[in-house]
């Protein structure tokens, strides 16, 4: 099982990503596969890379700050990519907040102004 490779049709059913993407993420080096010609191969290093860009994209990183992130790794080892994600980690949680208090205004706003709809105040 840790010799498994995946072959580019396998790496975007198992990502639920488009090709287009996965070749974009090769384009700006966050993922390097394999090649056997025109076939592309993805190892566990790489699949475990994806399931790390599709983290971070989720809690909002870009992918210049993935690919930094995962350079760090290569570059440093494991004990200066923890201390980089710590700090990468507090700033895009105060990111977060901001945009939830920002939505927790908009929602209280929106239903201020529904209420005095509803009520003919308006």
């Amino acid at each position: 099982m840790a010799d498994e490779r995946l072959n580019f049709k396998e790496m975007c059913a198992r990502f639920d990503v488009t090709p287009r993407t996965l070749r974009y993420y090769e384009y700006i080096e966050l993922l390097s596969p394999t090649k056997d010609g025109r076939a592309r191969f993805y190892g566990p290093r790489e699949v475990a890379r994806m399931t790390l860009i599709l983290r971070a994209r989720r809690f909002g990183f870009s992918l210049e700050e993935i690919r930094q992130w995962l350079l760090i790794y290569d570059e440093k080892g494991s004990a200066a990519q923890m201390a980089a994600l710590v700090q990468m980690a507090d700033r895009q949680l105060g990111v977060l907040r901001e945009q939830r208090d920002q939505l927790d205004s908009s929602i209280e706003e929106l239903r201020t102004l529904r209420d005095a709809a509803s009520a003919g105040k308006i």
